[in-house]
């Protein structure tokens, strides 16, 4: 009796010490097997889940298949990672229609746990099997490709070829050959490309079963022509110019030259002159020298790869004239100052540039009361014609015919250029004026003419009397300004180096210097 009860006693304990907190027995892990799906002739894809490792770290897991029941690890099976949770099986080199045993597996150093055993009968035909040859003979728009099918899937192949796209995993919805039918081997024709692209290709062959596809394989065009654009050129003087470009794209190969180049015809070349502006992509300037005065050339930007050369648009400039005559025939020297061309001399011609005359108004009153365009010389006297121009009234201004064709009275903005450029209000008047006291009333203040303008002191012509005033004195020019019943206009005077903005009505006669459209 006494022998029982230690035995009951020492029972009681060892199951208490077996459910004390942390402990546990190690065993084999607990496994799921998974549905198999995408069964064909000689492939599947099946898997599991490991729901438990035993409380031993799983080492293996996978599934086991063959055509007996109850398939061990001793037999076919896969390796799929290790670990507790799902995993994935590919199943290959089956027999098409057989049917097959599966069960998941996983392993751990107490044994092996296996799911439940589930079956599955691979199809009796499949999609073929192929590869993607190699792509060769590459050009900017064709290639040769092709693909050999080394399976028919048991069902004839009723369509093969390689299909091609810009995107990775092309398919037969893109471009694609047509080479036939049948296993074996094919070539394709690939064309249509567009050079210096990459572009993804894959063969296909189809039967019954549908399309199967050979692995991917890119490849790139040759490299083209580069893209190049010409910016806008324009005169820098009488035979200097400037103008430059942009390549944007090198089509595949390094620019090995790149520049402008000009002649007097259009779409020139680097056969006639050109410049050489450095090497690869980007933005360029170019300097263009050796023209000739007052001539129309034509300038296209060029860039050079091992491909070819290839140029911008065709774009024009002319180069600033030494003079310029009006529809009298009176010729006037031409200056460049910054991005403007003026005349150097002020204006005197008595025709429009449509060759209407325009009225000489003598008569104080009546050219006090003109609406229509007129012009005087300072004191009715032509003597005054050849130094110091016409004074024109605002009318004759306001037709915008009256400075040569391809030249305008200077606009108020275009005359802020020019005094900005040379400093401002001071000291821009001495620089524009013509040096001495041989026209100007000493003693001429400032006076410099660094700007080469020659600046001249013409007077006026008033417009409330009729009345001459400050010939020697003063200078004043029209701009083509109108604000309201005025006008803006500039002066110019001998005692300081100051250029004055002023408004005037449309009755004065002032000086007129014209400016280069």
């Amino acid at each position: 009796m006494k022998k029982i009860i230690l035995n009951h006693n020492f029972l009681i304990i060892l199951i208490s010490i077996l459910f004390l907190p942390g402990c546990h027995f190690k065993r084999e892990p607990s496994v799921k097997t998974s549905p198999v799906t995408e069964i064909g002739p000689n492939s599947a894809i099946t898997g599991g889940e490991v729901t438990s490792d035993g409380y031993v770290d799983v080492i293996v897991r996978g599934v086991c298949y063959g055509t007996k029941k109850s398939p061990g690890t001793n037999g076919d099976r896969t390796t799929d990672g290790y670990g507790e949770g799902p995993f994935t099986s590919t199943l290959t080199n089956l027999t098409p229609n057989t049917l097959y045993y599966v069960r998941a597996y996983a392993i751990n150093a107490e044994g092996t746990g296996y799911g439940e055993q589930l079956t599955f009968t691979t199809s009796k035909f499949g999609v073929p099997t192929l590869t993607t040859s190699a792509v060769t003979m590459i050009t900017q728009t064709t290639a040769v490709a092709g693909g050999t099918i080394t399976s028919d899937g048991g069902v004839e192949v009723t369509a093969r070829g390689v299909c091609w796209s810009t995107h990775t995993v092309p398919t037969i919805s893109d471009s694609k050959t047509s080479n036939g039918t049948g296993s074996g081997s094919f070539t394709s024709s690939i064309t249509g490309l567009t050079g210096n692209t990459t572009y993804y290709v894959r063969a296909y062959a189809t039967n019954s079963e549908g399309t199967a596809y050979g692995q991917e394989i890119s490849f790139k065009t040759s490299p083209v022509l580069p893209l190049v654009s010409t910016d806008a050129p324009s005169a820098t003087g009488t035979t200097t110019g400037k103008g430059g470009g942009n390549v944007t794209n090198d089509g595949g190969a390094a620019i090995t030259a790149r520049g402008v180049c000009w002649n007097t015809s259009p779409n020139p070349t680097v056969a006639n002159s050109k410049t050489t502006d450095g090497t690869g992509t980007g933005t360029f300037e170019s300097s263009i020298t050796g023209l000739l005065a007052n001539t129309t050339y034509h300038v296209r930007a060029y860039a050079t790869n091992s491909v070819g050369t290839s140029y911008g648009s065709d774009l024009v400039f002319t180069t600033d004239p030494v003079t310029v005559s009006d529809n009298d025939g009176n010729t006037y020297n031409v200056i460049r100052i910054d991005g403007q061309v003026w005349m150097k001399e002020n204006l005197r011609t008595t025709k429009l540039n449509d060759n209407t005359a325009i009225a000489n108004v003598a008569n104080a009153t009546t050219w006090s009361s003109l609406t229509t365009p007129a012009y005087v010389w300072y004191n009715n006297e032509v003597a005054n014609k050849s130094v110091y121009g016409a004074l024109y009234n605002w009318h004759a201004v306001s037709t915008g015919k009256l400075c040569p064709a391809g030249w305008h009275v200077p606009s108020d903005d275009e005359w802020y250029t020019l005094v900005n450029f040379l400093g401002g209000e001071s000291p821009a008047g001495g620089k524009l004026k013509e040096t001495g006291i041989t026209h100007w009333t000493s003693p001429n203040t400032g006076a410099t003419n660094e700007s080469n303008f020659t600046a001249l002191p013409g007077g006026w012509r008033r417009g409330d009397t009729g009345a001459y005033e400050s010939l020697t004195v003063y200078g004043y020019w029209w701009t083509s300004t109108e604000l309201t019943s005025s006008s803006w206009f500039r002066r110019i005077w001998y005692n300081d180096d100051k250029t004055y903005r002023n408004l005037a009505d449309s009755k004065y006669g002032m000086s007129v210097r014209c400016i280069k459209n």
